[in-house]
């Protein structure tokens, strides 16, 4: 996700309305759950025949078989071995769901903004969301719990960072449903497809997502001359540079496809709650983080790349003066299937 989005727009809708103490929260939350589910036997008759229709193999013992699984905010308990109705509460996380074939019937959306299409969706994955009937369970960065409970899922996925951190509504979701969150901001997509096959039961289909994306990498590897200076994947904040480290998800993907990537100058620039995927630096330290280093720009327009590189910091720099200055993409900020192809075919362009 665009963190400048992020930061311009995480103001969330304050969950749900009627939960304002514990007691009553637990209880008006169970009371409502209880009306949802004495009024869903269609629904779960509706689930059996659809499961039948499909030749789904198990039997009713596989599709009522829970477990539980660790995940980054505890261990949920009751997690269905075959979860048939996801509700994502992070927008990041959604297309990693979808791209694993994963039974997402409503996500979490942002402010419509560059980045997306006109409901919230991160653009990359808008389309898949379409074929699988996706719904808008609420704009916001805050999970709207009664919204959440009105779509009675079976599992509910979500994040542990970023701006969509569900970690404090946690409680309050898992009275809904069995409810695992993840960390996306320091693991690349790749563990964390891993991570979610499993955890969902769809290993076959995770490992198949990885190897048809490493078997792109190698093609491309093969196709493109990378440039002998360590590559700088920067973002320009007009007041900072954020400085995206080997670590990151998208230093993993370019040192794959044979790049040496920059590794900011340690403990010269600020990181956030331990992260070590990112460093940020004020303008005036550009020209000594960045020194001969090519720029690759994450998440940025053409427009905003023009308007940086003409700043007094940046236009001196070796690389805008030699024009080894390239833009990743605006889908860049957060890696998942998707967006990783999308920054594979910007560098197929931009270096073969």
């Amino acid at each position: 996700m665009d963190g400048r989005q992020l930061a311009r727009t995480a103001t969330g809708r304050g969950g749900f309305p009627g939960l304002r103490a514990g007691v009553r929260s637990a209880a008006v939350l169970a009371a409502g759950l209880l009306a949802l589910t004495a009024c869903g036997g269609g629904s779960d008759a509706a689930d059996a025949a659809d499961a039948s229709a499909k030749g789904d193999r198990g039997g009713d013992k596989a599709a009522t078989a829970t477990r539980s699984v660790e995940h980054d905010a505890g261990t949920a308990e009751k997690v269905p071995a075959q979860p048939k109705r996801i509700v994502s509460v992070s927008v990041t996380m959604t297309g990693h769901l979808l791209a694993l074939d994963a039974p997402v019937i409503a996500s979490q959306a942002t402010p419509p903004s560059v980045i997306t299409d006109q409901q919230g969706f991160f653009s990359q994955w808008s389309d898949a969301a379409a074929e699988n009937s996706v719904k808008v369970a609420y704009q916001g960065f805050e999970p709207d719990v009664e919204k959440v409970l009105a779509l009675k899922p079976d599992l509910i996925v979500g994040a542990s960072s970023g701006a969509e951190n569900a970690e404090k509504f946690y409680d309050k979701l898992s009275v809904v449903a069995p409810t695992l969150l993840y960390r996306h901001d320091d693991v690349s997509w790749q563990d964390l497809t891993a991570r979610l096959g499993k955890d969902l039961g769809l290993e076959e289909r995770a490992s198949e997502v990885v190897a048809a994306h490493d078997k792109r990498v190698g093609e491309v590897k093969a196709a493109i001359t990378v440039p002998k200076q360590p590559a700088a994947l920067v973002r320009d904040n007009q007041s900072a540079m954020t400085v995206f480290t080997p670590e990151s998800a998208q230093g993993r993907l370019l040192t794959s496809l044979g790049f040496t990537v920059l590794e900011p100058p340690a403990g010269k620039g600020q990181t956030q709650g331990g992260r070590s995927d990112f460093a940020e630096f004020s303008q005036e330290k550009v020209a000594d983080t960045a020194k001969d280093s090519s720029l690759l720009f994450v998440s940025h327009t053409p427009e905003e790349i023009t308007a940086a590189t003409a700043r007094p910091v940046w236009k001196d720099l070796p690389a805008v003066e030699d024009k080894r200055v390239y833009d990743l993409g605006l889908d860049t900020f957060r890696l998942d299937y998707y967006s990783a192809g999308n920054l594979i075919d910007k560098i197929e362009k931009a270096f073969g």
